[in-house]
């Protein structure tokens, strides 16, 4: 009990901090809650990685993700944590990442968590990074339906899944043509996912897109 105790703690006692600095940074940075929001977004997602490291079972991290979809959910209706949910923002993002978190989990950690690992953190980074260069940089928009898209933002989700991807592979894979090369395609997968969904739900789509796009490429023989 003792031993498991020291994992769950570090986590809380990352996420505790990770909070607190966003909520910080909300009271001071009034003119940009974007960038606030978007820290706890990529900062929470880092914590699978942590996770992985201290080999935190499943069933905990799937109550973890039902927990925080509850806050997610308390927190669209009152706005009491304004660096999860901005004021006037009217999205269920953070539900549904809470949620993919816990289909990611149950589908793929105890067998293979490289997976539930590239869902989460391409959706972390990937479109963390793409709200934050989109919304500063985007000079060049162009139109989905009825959905207003930087290309300086796709790039930035591109490049960030790609990373993130490769990293995660080459790691459990190894140097191999096939990592560069299912690394290319999760970017282009999480890109047009992240592009066509609307009202958050990218949240949903891009990890679990992105991580089964993955895996099938691993059952069909393109990962070594």
């Amino acid at each position: 009990m003792l031993n498991a105790t020291y994992p769950l703690a570090i986590i809380f006692l990352y996420l505790v901090v990770l909070v607190t600095i966003a909520e910080t940074l909300s009271r001071f940075i009034t003119d940009d809650p974007e960038l606030t929001r978007k820290i706890v977004h990529i900062g929470s997602g880092n914590v699978i990685l942590l996770a992985w490291w201290l080999g935190i079972s499943g069933w905990v991290i799937i109550v973890a993700a039902a927990i925080a979809s509850v806050i997610a959910i308390t927190s669209y209706l009152l706005p009491i944590l304004p660096s999860i949910n901005s004021i006037g923002r009217k999205s269920l993002g953070t539900l549904f990442y809470a949620i993919s978190i816990g289909i990611l989990t149950a589908i793929f950690w105890e067998q293979q968590p490289q997976y539930t690992a590239i869902g989460i953190l391409v959706m972390a980074w990937g479109d963390g990074m793409a709200a934050i260069i989109g919304q500063r940089w985007g000079k060049h928009q162009y139109q989905v339906f009825a959905m207003t898209k930087s290309w300086e933002g796709s790039l930035a989700m591109a490049a960030s899944t790609y990373i993130v991807t490769n990293a995660i592979l080459l790691f459990v894979l190894g140097n191999h043509w096939q990592t560069w090369l299912i690394s290319a395609i999760a970017a282009s997968v999480a890109t047009s996912l992240e592009a066509f969904s609307k009202w958050g739900i990218d949240n949903l789509t891009v990890p679990l897109g992105t991580a089964i796009v993955c895996y099938y490429c691993q059952f069909l023989g393109l990962i070594l």
